[in-house]
C-alpha cells in the first residue's frame, strides 16, 4: 500500500521553528493539536500563516499539520509562513518565483540581540555622571 503525497517544510522566525506538512486534500488544519481559528485567535495571524497559500492560488488543496514552538505568535505566524511556503515549493518547483518574489522563501534574520556585560539591555549603557 502507497502512503499518499506529502510535502515537508521547515520555517524560522526569531525564535520559532515550525515544521510543516501538506497533504493533498479539502483543507483541514492541524497546528499543535488544534484548528488553526484556535491556535491562532487573530485574524492577522492566520492571514499570515496562510498568505503563501493565497499566493500560489492552493487554498483549499492541502490539508496542513503544523508543529511549531518557541516564540510568541508573531513569531510562530511567520515561521508557520516560512514553512508553507518551502513545503509548495517542495510540491511544485513553479511556486518558486512567484513565493520568491513576494518574500515568502527568505528566512528573516532578525532576532533579538543578546545582553552584553555592564549594560542595561542589549545596547542601552548606565547613565553618564560627570561627577
Amino acid at each position: 500500500m502507497s502512503t499518499p503525497a506529502q510535502y515537508l517544510g521547515t520555517g524560522k522566525r526569531k525564535t520559532s521553528v515550525a515544521r510543516v506538512i501538506l497533504r493533498p486534500g479539502d483543507g483541514a488544519t492541524w497546528f499543535n493539536g488544534r484548528t488553526i481559528d484556535e491556535y491562532f485567535p487573530r485574524a492577522t495571524h492566520r492571514a499570515i500563516a496562510l498568505a503563501p497559500l493565497k499566493t500560489a492560488g492552493a487554498e483549499g488543496t492541502y490539508d496542513i499539520r503544523v508543529r511549531v514552538h518557541g516564540g510568541g505568535p508573531s513569531g510562530q505566524a511567520g515561521a508557520v509562513r516560512h514553512g508553507i511556503a518551502r513545503a509548495l515549493v517542495e510540491a511544485d518547483p513553479e511556486l518558486r518565483v512567484p513565493l520568491k518574489r513576494e518574500g515568502f522563501l527568505t528566512r528573516d534574520a532578525r532576532i533579538v540581540e543578546r545582553k552584553k556585560a555592564g549594560l542595561h539591555k542589549a545596547r542601552k549603557a548606565p547613565q553618564f555622571s560627570k561627577r
